[in-house]
């Protein structure tokens, strides 16, 4: 069974993180600069939450709010849930279709080591299975 820490190991962890105070208007700056959809927000140096675009799109767009006055903190997801090095890729998969989220925290020793997103883990999954299926046609081309 793979495990969170294949796919981190795959993808790398580099993890971009915000702090609470900032708006939402340098959020979404730091999203469009590094090309990602979520940032892992830190209060004091303390993991807080997780801020993605669709809390932009339904906490500050839909609500005629300005990305420019509102903080991180009032659309961010409080205490999301996370995943650990030793958990499943399957148990990822089941989380973020059980909760209908996007990313998972990958935390150790209550910091965050990592973001798993719906889209690492399909890509890995998919990787994954091409190396088993070239894996058994070496196999079988090679038993014959």
């Amino acid at each position: 069974m793979k495990k969170v820490s294949n796919l981190i190991y795959h993808k790398g962890n580099t993890v971009t993180v915000i702090d609470a105070s900032k708006t939402v208007y340098d959020a979404l700056e730091i999203m469009v600069q590094k090309n990602i959809g979520a940032l892992v927000v830190y209060d004091e140096d303390k993991f807080v939450g997780v801020v993605t675009e669709r809390d932009y799109a339904q906490k500050v767009i839909v609500k005629g709010k300005h990305s420019h006055d509102t903080l991180v903190s009032e659309i961010m997801q409080v205490s999301p849930t996370t995943v650990k090095f030793e958990d499943s890729i399957e148990k990822c998969m089941e989380l973020m279709s059980d909760k209908h989220i996007r990313y998972l925290p990958v935390v150790a020793d209550s910091h965050v080591v990592g973001l798993v997103s719906m889209g690492d883990v399909v890509r890995y999954i998919i990787e994954d299975q091409k190396n088993t299926i070239h894996h058994l046609q070496n196999f079988i081309s090679g038993g014959m």
